[in-house]
Order: C-alpha cells, then sequence, then structure tokens
C-alpha cells in the first residue's frame, strides 16, 4: 500500500477493522490536502490542534509531534487505528489524547481540521459545541472528496463558525475554510426523540446514531419477533444504535443478562440512557467496542443484530460479515444469531456457511428475519 507523504511526516497507514489484501487505502486526497494546506501556515509546536472524524489517524498521526494535537470522532474502530498507526510507525500508541464524541473538549484550539462526516447532523453538532472552544482568529477547515462534500456543509460552517470560503479542487478534495467569528451561542437540535407504540418506549438519539428521526423499517421488521422467554439467558444486542432492540429483549425477558454494543459512541451513550429510561436501575453492560471483539468466547447463549451495510463511504457486506463471525465466536454450542436483513443482500447461504442450521422466522416484501443455530 503506498505511503501518506506529507509535510509533516511520511506514515504507513492501515485500516480498521483490517482484512487480508484490502483494496481500500487509509487515507485519501483530502487528507493530504488538509495536511499540505495546514503545513503553508507554519503552525507553532505549542498550537492546540483539534482533528474531528480522522476515519483511520492519517492526520493525528501526521501531525503527532509536530503541534498540540488532539483527536475526536464518533467511532470507536477510528480510535482503534489511530493507536495502531501511531505504534505502527514509531510513536507511543497514547501519545494523541481522544476524546469520544459523547464527551466534552477542553479548548481554546487555534485550529480545527475537520473530515466532513456522511451524517451532516454530526457536523452540526460539533460545529455548535465548538462555539466557545475557539481562539481568537482560529480557523476551521473541512476536507472532504468532492463527490462527498454536501452544499450544506457549507452553510452549516458559515452559521455556527464564520465566513467560509471554498478552495480550488486538488485530485479531486476540496477544503473549506470558516474563520472564526462570534455567534451567538446556538442551541443544539439534538438528541432528537421518537415513540414507539410497541413496546411503548420514547427514545432518545445523539446526532450520529442511525435512523434517529424515527424506527428503521429493518427494525420494525424485527420487533414482533423478538425471542421471549429466554429465563435468564445472556443476550447481546449487536451494534445496538440507541438500543431499542436490546431494551425490547430485555422487557420480553425480565431476568436475562443484556449486553449492548456498538462502535459509535453517541449510539452508546443514546443506548445508555434509553436503557436507564426504560428499565432504571436494572443492570446491563453497555459499551463503545469492535463489534463482539471484546466478548470472551462461548459467554452468550442469544445475539440480535440489525447488521450495517456500510461503513463510511463504503458499502458492501464486509462489516456484517465479521458481525457473523463474531457472534459464532462468543454464543455457546446451541446459541442463536437472529438478524433482520434485506432479501437481497442474501444473509441466509452466507450464514449457512458459519452455522449447523438456519432458519426463516419471518419475512416482509423487502427484509427476512433469521435464526441462525450454533
Amino acid at each position: 500500500m503506498p505511503l501518506l507523504t506529507s509535510p509533516f511526516a511520511e506514515l504507513d497507514l492501515i485500516r480498521q477493522p483490517e482484512q487480508n489484501n484490502d483494496p481500500l487505502q487509509a487515507f485519501d486526497a483530502a487528507d493530504e490536502y488538509l495536511l499540505s494546506h495546514l503545513a503553508t501556515q507554519a503552525p507553532a509546536a505549542d498550537a492546540r490542534v483539534l482533528i474531528l472524524n480522522d476515519s483511520f489517524g492519517a492526520l493525528a498521526a501526521s501531525l503527532a509531534g509536530q503541534v498540540q494535537v488532539i483527536s475526536s470522532g464518533d467511532s470507536h474502530l477510528a480510535h482503534l487505528a489511530l493507536e495502531k498507526n501511531l505504534a505502527r510507525n514509531g510513536k507511543p500508541f497514547d501519545c494523541v489524547p481522544f476524546v469520544p464524541a459523547s464527551a466534552a473538549w477542553q479548548g481554546p484550539f487555534d485550529r480545527v481540521l475537520v473530515r466532513v462526516p456522511k451524517t451532516l447532523a454530526l457536523l452540526e453538532e460539533q460545529l455548535i459545541r465548538l462555539q466557545g472552544h475557539l481562539a481568537p482568529g482560529a480557523e476551521v477547515i473541512a476536507g472532504a472528496m468532492i463527490k462527498h462534500l454536501p452544499r450544506a456543509a457549507g452553510d452549516l460552517l458559515e452559521r455556527y463558525i464564520g465566513p467560509v470560503q471554498a478552495s480550488l479542487a486538488q485530485k479531486k478534495a476540496r477544503l473549506l475554510t470558516a474563520t472564526f467569528a462570534e455567534r451567538p451561542q446556538a442551541a443544539s437540535p439534538y438528541p432528537t426523540r421518537y415513540r414507539l407504540d410497541s413496546p411503548a418506549l420514547e427514545l432518545l438519539n445523539h446526532a450520529n446514531v442511525f435512523c434517529r428521526e424515527g424506527l428503521d423499517i429493518g427494525t420494525r421488521a424485527f420487533l414482533p419477533h423478538l425471542p421471549r422467554d429466554l429465563g435468564q439467558a445472556r443476550i447481546a444486542d449487536l451494534g445496538c444504535g440507541n438500543g431499542v432492540l436490546g431494551i425490547a429483549s430485555a422487557l420480553l425477558n425480565p431476568q436475562a443478562q443484556h449486553t449492548l454494543v456498538d462502535e459509535s459512541y453517541m449510539a452508546v451513550q443514546s443506548a445508555r440512557e434509553n436503557w436507564q429510561a426504560a428499565l432504571g436501575e436494572r443492570l446491563a453492560d453497555i459499551r463503545a467496542d469492535d463489534g463482539l471483539a471484546g466478548q470472551d468466547k462461548q459467554s452468550l447463549d442469544v445475539v440480535l443484530c440489525n447488521p450495517p451495510f456500510h461503513q463510511q463511504q463504503v458499502v458492501g457486506d464486509f462489516l456484517a460479515w465479521r458481525m457473523f463471525q463474531q457472534a459464532r465466536e462468543a454464543l455457546v454450542v446451541g446459541g442463536a444469531l437472529y438478524i433482520v436483513g434485506n432479501r437481497h443482500l442474501g444473509y441466509h447461504s452466507k450464514l449457512a456457511r458459519l452455522f449447523r442450521g438456519v432458519e426463516q422466522v419471518a419475512a416482509t416484501p423487502k427484509f427476512v428475519v433469521l435464526k441462525a443455530r450454533k
């Protein structure tokens, strides 16, 4: 794989999660553009630079030791990638502080480098939070590949930060530079809330939660078919989002032990708050993790999963396949994985390669609910 070469460093970088013969690289032209632009400004060694949404640590690892750099984002995998890529390039794995998107920063910052996220609600929330954390004369520089840069990104920068200047295109990437100007402190529209009738729940959703305005249709198809009467079973909601599957399962299985896992810090924050609102002080393990990578083998009886079909802008079933593998490792013999998926994704045949029995529990014109037994 090619090296990321910038005025700050030359780095050998990997993506997370790792896969053999990965055709995708851990940086792109927008990362290169952000770094070369920052270099023209010759920041002092004591300049405080905040980096937002650095997918695999390309920006933070390049600037480590050059400025006072802090990285922040909503992806646990991005945090793992930063640590691995720092170590891979001979730097202490923890030399760049990482602040989850669910936690607060400590400004002021002289520069902020932003990779424009797929979810513009996350960008809006981050820009609102930046108010009060920018030093006089600070700049917020947002970068993206042009095909992934919506006009609304510039509008948000203008609304919350200050006047925006768009760069010329460079290798199909573009930068938007907002110069800090005092703005009235904005009230965040996040988290959002919506209600369910069955089960009767009000669900809170922080900015980067999938389908934060209402229940997604896959989960809607899944909810009536969740397993019940499982006694003291150990149940995991894998890729839990706002926690709706895990909470609904806990209501159906009052003696069961539940684990809710997601790689999004905002999803985990939402799930924790929703669990407490619905179930009070009932215990659960709700954590940010690389799927079930941190789960002991054969420690679960049931796994529930509505798997994703993309990682950032990349669409595919790689993450779903990996989640199925993790579920198989974590389940006891005789345990079961329940999933919902689009019919056209062909999950039945994929699961049959890993599990000894796969059956269709339910179907709609668009979705199937499958049970795979180990």
